[in-house]
């Protein structure tokens, strides 16, 4: 934990000597932002990790909200067609299935966020949060698998940095990659972008 804290720290101070930070967030994230802010407070209350949720965003889809990949994911939170079928049934109010729209997206990526980081277990809660946004892209059985496969191999399988992450039990060597990348920019790279441009809260940072 003392090393990952030391790149958070590091991230920051080259934010503070060079401000490349703030300039990196696209200008179209200003259009959500409030929404963004009243989403989270609704789901996680007022210490609600606000900048976290924003850099996942940022990851997902650079904030554009007609972003569509070449797998099919789409909207903001760039959901799968069967994944934005599965979350519209969690909540009444997500029924619609609407991964195109903003509002619809970003609700639905705040609830499935809170739903995976009530089902894994960790130490500390950056750990938990890189767990969930681990699941997030690449699904919650994976990290439970991954989770065992520490253990039996004497790692700690409650924490992920430099522990869990580096076990796999089974994914293609693209797919593995790419998905421990994914919890690494969200939370090292880009929350603190967002927390240092006055975002909100992180997890991490």
């Amino acid at each position: 934990m003392k090393r990952l804290s030391l790149l958070v720290s590091l991230l920051l101070a080259m934010c503070a000597v060079a401000s490349p930070c703030p300039a990196a967030i696209p200008d179209q994230a200003g259009r959500y932002r409030r929404d963004l802010v009243r989403l989270a407070h609704a789901e996680w209350g007022l210490d609600a990790p606000v900048a976290t949720f924003a850099a996942q965003i940022h990851q997902e889809s650079a904030w554009n909200e007609k972003a569509r990949s070449r797998v099919g994911a789409q909207g903001l939170a760039q959901f799968m067609p069967g994944t934005a079928k599965w979350i519209s049934q969690l909540r009444k109010e997500l029924a619609t299935n609407e991964p195109m729209n903003p509002v619809w997206a970003m609700r639905s990526m705040i609830i499935y966020d809170g739903w995976l980081h009530d089902r894994v277990q960790a130490r500390r809660p950056c750990d938990k949060w890189a767990m969930a946004l681990s699941a997030y892209n690449g699904g919650l059985g994976w990290v439970i698998r991954d989770k065992r496969l520490a253990s039996v191999n004497g790692a700690d399988p409650l924490a992920w940095f430099d522990s869990v992450e580096r076990h796999n039990s089974g994914r293609s060597t693209a797919n593995f990659k790419e998905n421990r990348d994914y919890p690494r920019k969200i939370l090292l790279r880009w929350e603190p972008v967002y927390v240092r441009a006055g975002w909100g809260d992180g997890v991490c940072t």
